[in-house]
């Protein structure tokens, strides 16, 4: 087998949590064991290593808490001394457009992986008119930047048919690896998970449980939907901007229910790791909210962990939850969608039951190294027509 120098450019890294950082963790990681060579060059400030692999922290500003790379000529220099045989683009934008140019006019194959729907994040946030424009110029960009990739991946046929209607050249798609040893219902026998268990439901109480970055565009509002179903318990991890907001409104929704009313939502902070793992598995349904996912990777996690979830019927979910057999997919336009399924599966747990052994069938052969290789096998393909341009 011939070893390839990967040379992944990403607009997030550690210590920076999200799901960019662990797509290209995973992938240097797996790129490692089986025996290719990779430099990640990321937002500074950044760990010198990562699993054996080197780190180049280049320059960035802080835009909205997170480190942002900006594009200066120690750029330039980290691609020059590495001398890749392919860039990767980790969803490009400032600092993956600027190494895609420089591959592109250094004859340097070069693979983007979309993974941000930026143009569905600028239209939420922009009022009318002013988010519509901003979408606009975002697609825009992002062709003109895709033109310089010989190859531009995505990640669920949902976002692979929007690339292409926004005429967005060469594309295909690779989905996500999801990491099967981490994330398994062994956990659910693990003495802690049972400990946080009794903390969590000391009722009996149904767990409802939503992972993820809190901030406007995952939509978690939309779980007072579920706040109010009788016997249930909301229990919702990570951190964002939106934490006070979500807090409140979730708190609110519980507290004004009639009768008697559930305990109060709880807020577990970010995690990861084995305690990640653990919150996954004290859970009875994972609920995923947001509608602008390109792909889902919580939900992949869940589903390793032998969780039913739920989710709605748009972009990245589709490819991942299979209706009624793995899971459900609301209508996110009908208020009341979500509410309905998971109160079905609250009702049902023999249903609850079978559509998590389900799901964690279906992610069984999902592993990172697997999905690398057919990376590789992508780099490859971005290889041999950057040649026949030379040629």
């Amino acid at each position: 087998m011939e070893t390839v120098r990967v040379a992944m450019v990403t607009e997030s890294f550690l210590p920076t949590l999200n799901g960019v950082t662990t797509s290209v963790c995973r992938v240097a990681q797996s790129l490692r064991a089986l025996g290719h060579e990779a430099v990640i060059l990321a937002p500074g400030p950044a760990p010198a290593t990562f699993e054996g692999v080197a780190v180049r922290g280049l320059p960035s500003v802080t835009v909205r808490q997170f480190p942002t790379g900006v594009p200066t000529p120690a750029l330039r220099r980290a691609l020059d001394e590495f001398a890749p045989d392919v860039v990767h683009a980790a969803s490009p934008f400032v600092l993956g457009a600027r190494a895609l140019q420089l591959a592109d006019r250094g004859g340097t194959p070069a693979v983007a992986i979309y993974q941000t729907d930026m143009p569905s994040y600028l239209r939420q946030h922009g009022p009318g008119p002013l988010g519509a424009g901003a979408a606009s110029a975002a697609w825009r960009w992002i062709r003109r930047m895709h033109a310089h990739a010989d190859l531009t991946l995505a990640p669920s046929l949902p976002t692979l048919e929007e690339l292409r209607s926004h005429g967005i050249p060469r594309t295909d798609l690779w989905a996500r690896g999801v990491d099967t040893g981490q994330f398994s219902r062994r956990w659910r026998d693990d003495p802690r998970t049972a400990e946080l268990r009794r903390a969590l439901a000391p009722g009996g109480e149904v767990l409802l449980g939503y992972v993820g970055r809190l901030a406007p565009e995952k939509e978690v509002w939309r779980l007072a939907e579920v706040a109010t179903i009788p016997g249930t318990r909301l229990v919702v991890v990570g951190d964002g901007p939106a934490r006070a907001l979500v807090g409140a409104r979730l708190t609110e929704a519980v507290a004004s229910m009639p009768g008697r009313p559930n305990r109060s939502p709880v807020f577990l902070g970010r995690r990861s790791g084995d305690d990640l793992a653990r919150a996954y598995a004290v859970l009875d349904v994972f609920v995923h909210t947001g509608t602008r996912e390109t792909f889902g990777q919580t939900l992949q996690e869940a589903a390793a962990t032998g969780l039913p979830v739920v989710a709605p019927a748009r972009g990245g979910p589709l490819d991942l939850v299979d209706h009624g057999r793995r899971g459900l997919l609301f209508d996110p336009d009908r208020p009341g969608s979500l509410h309905d399924h998971v109160d079905a599966l609250v009702g049902d747990r023999g249903w609850r039951e079978r559509l998590g052994d389900e799901a964690e069938r279906a992610v069984r052969g999902r592993s990172w190294e697997a999905l690398t290789a057919r990376l590789v096998g992508h780099y490859d393909t971005a290889r041999a027509s950057r040649s026949r341009v030379v040629a």
